[in-house]
């Protein structure tokens, strides 16, 4: 058998589950990995790749999606010929994880193609929405990376074909305690922006992973940090409590390692404001701005010491059979 992954570059999530699903995969199955995305930082080792130009957010310095500038970086004919010049006569089974060029291929070839990807769990209605829908984000969600089948995942199972997270080895390695920091991995956001929110906190210390900084500063309580995944885990594995936007992986690991999370979810993210809606219902604290009451419910949650547990963890080899069973579903069609 041979199989075609692609996988959506933006941010470390996509190359993450990837990450723990290949070597399941590679037991029964020659893979060629296609990756898209012109900010991807992360990569796969042991693996071949092809890369793609894609398409990307671009964000502004205060965490919100720019929508001028991911329009102006948008280049539709590379994008249109990318997909075109893809060939899938030599694939049995084509993944995509919310990655559009393997996945629009598939389309106009014709082709069944499955999503696996936090993503495809908004395909259901059941899994949770912000008050406030926008109709448009949810078209771009549903066709973005178009599929004929779909294995979902959320933090919970909200519909037959949505499992629980995955939750990568180097998490389920490490042996949590709890220190006297919060670790931040705010990256939409710069760190002198975070620094003027969260210094004033004096009885916490403050861990921020930033990606606009160059190298280790330490502010009076805060320290900022370039973003390392190294240093970061050890930031994890001993924090009080973790900062983080509405990213689906990060919120799904700190709930496995039982870390009291508070939630700022980058605006104009449709898909975060989604992640935030399901959170908040599990009872974990979401902030929007960084208003006067935001900074009360900070504070009142610096003092909090309740964790949300996450319910489970998806087993990587049952997924890929899942995956599997589609395309045996398919031949016999």
């Amino acid at each position: 058998m041979k199989v075609l992954y692609g996988i959506q570059g933006t941010g470390h999530g996509h190359i993450s589950r990837a990450r723990e699903l290949l070597p399941f995969l590679k037991q029964v199955a020659e893979i060629d990995i296609l990756i898209s995305g012109y900010n991807c930082k992360l990569t796969l080792e042991g693996f071949d790749i092809v890369r793609k130009r894609g398409i990307s957010f671009e964000y502004d310095s205060d965490g919100n999606v720019d929508i001028l500038k991911t329009a102006a970086s948008l280049r539709p004919l590379e994008f249109i010929r990318d997909i075109q010049s893809l060939k899938l006569d030599p694939y049995d089974l084509i993944i995509s994880d919310f990655e559009p060029v393997t996945s629009w291929a598939a389309s106009l070839q014709n082709r069944s193609v499955v999503a696996l990807s936090h993503q495809a769990a908004f395909l259901s209605p059941k899994s949770p929405r912000p008050v406030q829908r926008s109709l448009f984000a949810e078209q771009i969600m549903t066709h973005f990376a178009p599929s004929t089948h779909a294995v979902g995942f959320h933090f919970n199972r909200y519909d037959e074909f949505i499992e629980p997270p995955i939750i990568r080895k180097q998490i389920r390695d490490l042996n949590p305690t709890q220190g006297e920091h919060v670790t931040v991995y705010l990256p939409a956001y710069h760190h002198e922006m975070l620094l003027e929110h969260l210094r004033p906190f004096q009885d916490v210390k403050w861990e921020i992973f930033s990606s606009y900084a160059d190298s280790r500063v330490v502010k009076g309580n805060v320290t900022i940090q370039p973003i390392s995944n190294e240093h970061f885990l050890k930031s994890f594995e001993g924090a009080l409590g973790v900062m983080t936007s509405g990213g689906f992986e990060t919120c799904a690991e700190a709930m496995y390692m039982d870390k009291k999370l508070l939630i700022k979810p980058i605006q104009n993210q449709y898909e975060q404001l989604c992640n935030a809606a399901a959170l908040k219902e599990l009872g974990i604290p979401v902030i929007h701005d960084w208003s006067p009451t935001s900074q009360q419910a900070i504070g009142e949650w610096i003092k909090d010491s309740s964790s949300v547990h996450l319910p489970e963890y998806a087993d990587a080899e049952k997924v890929i059979n899942r995956a599997l069973e589609h395309t045996r579903k398919s031949e016999a069609a």
